[in-house]
């Protein structure tokens, strides 16, 4: 992914809704299940990580892409963003 589609994600998820939370018992298998549901629906999410989670907000973006088969838009404080093209219909175009 080029830097400059990267930025148009970034923009579109700018004025989007967390989707999930990851709490104190940090990434669960039911996490998971959740963003790979949304994502193979919108194409585009975002991830809120709450404060009771010490765990590194990077490497939980990661991780959380390399299970969905996703890749990391962003990650900016404690909310990250995921991106994955539909293989039909796709409802975003990257430039």
């Amino acid at each position: 992914m080029t830097s400059k589609q990267r930025a148009y994600l970034r923009g579109l998820a700018s004025n989007m809704d967390p989707i999930a939370h990851i709490g104190k018992a940090s990434i669960t298998p039911e996490v998971i299940n959740a963003i790979r549901e949304a994502i193979d629906k919108r194409e585009l999410v975002k991830v809120s990580i709450l404060k009771n989670c010490f765990d590194d907000p990077r490497e939980i973006a990661e991780l959380v892409a390399e299970r969905t088969r996703s890749q990391v838009v962003a990650v900016v404080g404690k909310k990250f963003v995921l991106f994955k093209q539909a293989k039909e219909n796709s409802k975003i175009t990257l430039p």
